[in-house]
């Protein structure tokens, strides 16, 4: 494990080979599951005042569960979590034309219509955050799931940390990272001089 300011950041993230594989996987990560994707507390709203924007790629069920019970429930472990439709798929699923899963957020932010790409805790996966008093724990959630995107991984040399850049800074900043990829390389080495 590795400490960065008030992370502790699991040795897996650096060492582990992963890539997304939505053409072996079909998304699977945004059906599957206990409960929906975690939230920040900012975040429920945010979604909720996007929602005009995603409305109509939302199936009729999940529509119809929104006006219901909203975006958002706790869940058993006391964390707000989205709303899922019959205890599966995130309420804001899609699926393209080739049968993969897809984020309704996602899609507006690509076309431009909102701001928020979609809740972090989606967008850091496979990566799964955890709050204790003193700091936040930054860890590999293994899956079977996502056997495809660590073989990717593999065949692409890519690590986890790499793979999720993008999001890590948006969670953490970009000095963070910095100091992750630092460390990182000083890990591969000394796991080479071994």
């Amino acid at each position: 494990m590795f400490q960065i300011n008030d992370t502790i950041v699991a040795t897996d993230i650096v060492e582990e080979s992963f890539l997304c594989d939505l053409s072996a996987c079909k998304g699977e990560c945004c059906v599957e599951g206990d409960s929906g994707a975690p939230l920040e507390d900012e975040e429920v709203k945010i979604i909720e005042d996007i929602l005009p924007h995603v409305w109509d790629d939302l199936s009729p069920v999940a529509q119809e569960l929104i006006k219901k019970e909203g975006v958002a429930y706790k869940d058993s472990d006391g964390e707000m979590v989205t709303s899922i439709v019959n205890g599966k798929d995130c309420v804001f699923t899609y699926y393209d034309e080739k049968g993969i899963c897809k984020c309704a957020i996602e899609k507006a932010h690509k076309e431009g219509k909102i701001d928020f790409y979609k809740p972090i805790s989606c967008h850091l996966y496979p990566i799964r955050l955890q709050r204790y008093r003193e700091f936040t724990a930054v860890n590999y959630h293994r899956w079977k799931v996502c056997k495809a995107a660590v073989a990717l991984g593999n065949k692409n040399g890519l690590k986890i940390y790499q793979f999720l850049k993008t999001p890590l800074i948006r969670r953490f900043g970009e000095g963070w990272y910095n100091e992750l990829e630092l460390i990182a390389e000083e890990y591969a080495k000394s796991k080479e001089n071994q």
